[in-house]
């Protein structure tokens, strides 16, 4: 059985083609579009019309690509873009008219799940860790043991949508920092608390902007796991912070869709690594799809 998953994420859209046989399914195709949904999302909590015409062109590629490869189960999700849009609905309803997929809106609950599944499946958890996935409008925790997931949960600071509040200088200045982390505080107090209980000594980073800094410092892709040097990524860090956006545009491994939104991911890692003593780093390239695909594989 062949099946496609569709990640509908706030800066990114996903496509992933799989025959299925026994549990090892076989990757016939993927691919990812930065559609930009969440463009401006924040100043009305729409997805304003450019992105939502990207959005609905976008799946109707992937429709196209879908019945080429001779697909009858889609497997589509949408993550904080379209579930915390106003109009979230409305693109729904477009994307069954239009481009002929019906999507599943996810809560932050069943994202995080999803992506400790991907995570699980990669063989990355093998001690006490911390799940991290960074997006666009969210960003998931997931705290687990290789046994066991202990505790989850999606917060609406996701990179683009931090970007869009608070990143008014560059490079970005001490006032703008300290407001992220006196946000992020506050946000994260729940997460803070948990993870002093169960000390997790692994940050498990899922895709996206970890896959950029594995890309910086280890100067390749990963298949499925990589470590990152705790070092090499603080100095990184430090040279992405102090850089403005023409700069880190000649980065090699910067992709330009992550050149502003790095910033942003970066400060939030840092702020986990600092409040919970972190010291080991880890990328998990199976995510949130690797996750649905996963669990379509048990079905």
């Amino acid at each position: 059985m062949k099946v496609a998953i569709i990640d509908l994420g706030t800066n990114t859209f996903h496509l992933l083609i799989a025959e299925i046989n026994g549990k090892e399914p076989k990757i016939l195709y993927k691919t990812n579009i930065p559609v930009r949904l969440g463009e401006d999302i924040t100043k009305g909590n729409r997805i304003i019309p450019i992105a939502f015409e990207r959005g609905i062109t976008c799946l109707q590629e992937f429709r196209k690509t879908i019945t080429q490869y001779g697909v009858y189960k889609i497997k589509a999700v949408a993550t904080s873009g379209v579930r915390s849009a106003k109009n979230g609905e409305d693109f729904v309803n477009s994307a069954k008219e239009l481009a002929a997929i019906t999507i599943d809106i996810i809560d932050g609950d069943e994202e995080a799940n999803y992506i400790y599944e991907g995570v699980k499946w990669s063989g990355a958890i093998t001690e006490t860790s911390l799940i991290m996935d960074i997006g666009g409008g969210s960003t998931e925790f997931i705290l687990c043991n290789p046994k066991q997931l202990i505790w989850k949960k999606s917060y609406n600071i996701g990179a683009a949508r931090l970007m869009q509040a608070f990143f008014k200088s560059d490079p970005i200045n001490e006032a703008d920092q300290l407001m992220i982390t006196n946000h992020l505080n506050e946000q994260l107090k729940d997460l803070i608390a948990i993870c002093r209980i169960h000390q997790p000594q692994v940050l498990i980073g899922s895709a996206g902007a970890f896959e950029t800094f594995d890309a910086m410092i280890n100067k390749e892709l990963a298949i499925t796991t990589a470590n990152l040097d705790y070092e090499a990524y603080k100095i990184l860090s430090l040279t992405l912070m102090n850089a403005n956006h023409e700069e880190r545009a000649q980065m090699k491994g910067l992709i330009p869709l992550r050149v502003d939104m790095i910033v942003m991911a970066t400060l939030l890692i840092n702020f986990v690594l600092e409040k919970l003593y972190i010291k080991k780093i880890t990328l998990s390239t199976y995510d949130l799809k690797m996750g649905v695909l996963s669990l379509e594989c048990k079905a």
